[in-house]
């Protein structure tokens, strides 16, 4: 797992502690294996937990550069690069309950990431500290769940994060192997995921589809997330369909 880290040594710390756990890796194959081999679904993987991982840490520094405060310095008066410590480590351990279940798989991921934490803050963090980043990583776990209620930044960007991980190359396994889910589908429809600064906005994100499948990837995943994350007066949203014909995605389709 790699995150632009080098101005934060905590943070750097900790991805060098993650990146030598082979317990942690076996989990994100094991949330795969569940996610694709047993329910056709899309990548709930590495790849999936990279893709979020960077996704988040650039939201939240997005919306630090335009001054907006993160829970932990408001609440704990801790710092900036604490903060991007909370969506990191939520953001790698989102998804570790799926090697249990899909089903409340959220809540799964609470107690794996917890006994995974008291592993890797401690030296990191005093004592006190790790108590409380723990409890706002788990905070942002649980609340990247349909119908959750983000109560803090951070968990807000790794909620929005989490659905930003829309294109292509998420259905790449379950559609090629003629997987044909609305999930499976609609991610093959997403070209690109670009996240800018915004014109309005500290984040403008633009979507590229190449066919309108992708609408179901815009509408039912993303709106769904964003509304209630409170980053909604931060995020600013342009889709675009390229090309002037659809590119067929599938031939036919049967049930």
């Amino acid at each position: 797992m790699t995150v632009p880290d080098r101005h934060n040594p905590r943070l750097h710390e900790l991805m060098a502690r993650v990146n030598a756990d082979p317990e942690l890796y076996a989990l994100w194959v094991a949330s795969n294996v569940t996610a694709i081999e047993r329910l056709g679904m899309t990548d709930h993987g590495p790849v999936h937990v990279k893709i979020v991982l960077n996704i988040a840490v650039r939201l939240l520094r997005l919306l630090a550069e335009a001054g907006v405060p993160t829970g932990v310095q408001t609440t704990y008066g801790l710092e900036r690069e604490d903060a991007e410590v909370v969506v990191a480590m939520a953001a790698l351990m989102h998804d570790v309950g799926m090697s249990i279940h899909r089903d409340d798989h959220e809540s799964f991921s609470l107690f794996l990431a917890r006994e995974k934490l008291k592993e890797l803050l401690p030296g990191v963090y005093d004592g006190p500290t790790a108590a409380l980043l723990t409890s706002e990583i788990l905070h942002a776990i649980i609340s990247h769940r349909s119908g959750g209620r983000p109560l803090t930044l951070e968990a807000g960007v790794v909620r929005i994060a989490d659905a930003l991980d829309m294109a292509k190359g998420r259905s790449r396994i379950p559609f090629e192997a003629g997987s044909l889910s609305i999930h499976s589908v609609s991610a093959a429809a997403i070209e690109a995921v670009r996240i800018t600064t915004g014109e309005e906005r500290p984040i403008r994100i633009c979507i590229e589809m190449t066919n309108s499948a992708g609408v179901f990837q815009v509408d039912q995943l993303l709106r769904q997330k964003l509304k209630g994350s409170g980053l909604e007066p931060h995020i600013e949203i342009e889709v675009s369909l390229e090309g002037e014909t659809e590119r067929r995605l599938v031939r036919e389709f049967k049930f």
